[in-house]
């Protein structure tokens, strides 16, 4: 640069003094969802083409759930000898990952729509599975007090979490925290940490805290930023938990039996739970009040939701969409020959999975 400003003999004059003000580019938000979603993460240091990609993908997700009433059923395939409990995807969609009250973990390939590999732990039912970061480890909860840990890679189980008293009924993970709701009245946060990162073949697991309850818990879930947890048990209370500190924020019996399940808004700022009593409430997380409650004909087993709108899992079989601002069902769409089970939906929402008591899974697709 020196060389240059002597050859030409011009000395460069400074002309501004502060970095240039940031371009402004409008942006259009389809939902209210995406509007608050993304004022939280104005701040944030992410490039321009970071931002269109979350744009983008906020778009894709309103787009599917304002579409989610043209769901058809894609394929389905009885896998299980009893009904499907659980349902865990890999993150390139190809390995689908399922329990069974018939006691196995079954390894589905969505590529060869074939069955890869069936796991027993015990002669007990398995409850839930979740696939930990980097799809290189399957958690199971079984109704035998324990959670399994079994290692894709090595075929077998590496670890056993003796923690409860009586059946595990929910898993969650996050940040290398275990999460397990049980019948024995209690939900235990464990720190964890898995064997592929300490080299060893054992996972460490210490509680970090046990959150009491006064009768069986039957679901858990947990929010966005995992600070909070809800926890419906089986007298049809709600509870949300602050898991900073370890201590009830409200308590709501919403319920008139079993909570089959509950989660949070993606905005955390709602919960939403379901009932063996058919109905669908949903509860205003800082004030603990129940703003909204809806009624079905039958028990509404399992759900998926994004904050307005709720697909459900009926005990009939067939899935419901569910319009909370209008305050009606808008589509009832015709599933299992049984109760739908449990429910999965990717990150995107382009890709939907449901099981049932029918030993089957059906994947679905969206129809734009």
């Amino acid at each position: 640069m020196l060389t240059q400003i002597l050859e030409f003999g011009q000395t460069p004059k400074q002309l501004f003094v502060t970095p240039h003000p940031r371009r402004i580019t409008p942006k259009t938000k389809s939902s209210s969802q995406t509007s608050s979603y993304n004022a939280s993460t104005a701040d944030s240091p992410v490039s321009p083409g970071e931002e269109s990609f979350e744009d983008l993908t906020e778009e894709s997700k309103t787009l599917a759930w304002n579409n989610i009433a043209k769901l058809q059923l894609h394929e389905q395939y009885k896998i299980h000898k009893e009904a499907v409990t659980g349902i865990a995807v890999s993150c390139n969609g190809s390995s689908v990952f399922t329990t069974s009250q018939d006691s196995t973990l079954k390894m589905f390939s969505k590529e060869t729509k074939m069955l890869q590999r069936s796991i027993s732990f015990s002669n007990m039912a398995l409850s839930s599975c979740l696939l930990l970061p980097g799809d290189a480890t399957v958690i199971s909860s079984s109704w035998d007090n324990n959670v399994y840990f079994y290692s894709i890679a090595f075929g077998r189980c590496q670890d056993t979490l003796m923690g409860h008293d009586d059946a595990v009924s929910k898993i969650c993970w996050h940040d290398n925290r275990l999460y397990s709701a049980s019948w024995d009245s209690t939900v235990k946060v464990w720190s964890g940490v898995p064997a592929e990162m300490t080299g060893t073949r054992r996972h460490q697991f210490d509680m970090l805290a046990e959150l009491e309850h006064d009768v069986s818990v039957d679901t858990i879930s947990l929010n966005a930023a995992s600070t909070l947890l809800v926890s419906g048990t089986r007298e049809g209370t709600v509870t949300i938990w602050d898991l900073t500190t370890a201590t009830v924020l409200h308590q709501i019996p919403c319920h008139s039996g079993i909570v089959c399940d509950t989660a949070f808004s993606p905005d955390s700022r709602h919960v939403l739970s379901t009932g063996e009593d058919g109905g669908l409430n949903v509860i205003d997380v800082q004030t603990g009040t129940l703003i909204s409650s809806m009624t079905s004909d039958e028990p509404q087993r399992c759900f998926i939701w994004d904050g307005n709108t709720v697909l459900s899992g009926s005990q009939s079989g067939e899935l419901l969409v569910w319009d909370l601002l209008g305050g009606k069902i808008s589509e009832k769409i015709q599933g299992h020959k049984g109760a739908v089970t449990c429910i999965w939906m990717n990150e995107q929402c382009s890709s939907i999975i449901t099981g049932g008591k029918d030993r089957q899974i059906m994947f679905w697709k969206l129809q734009y």
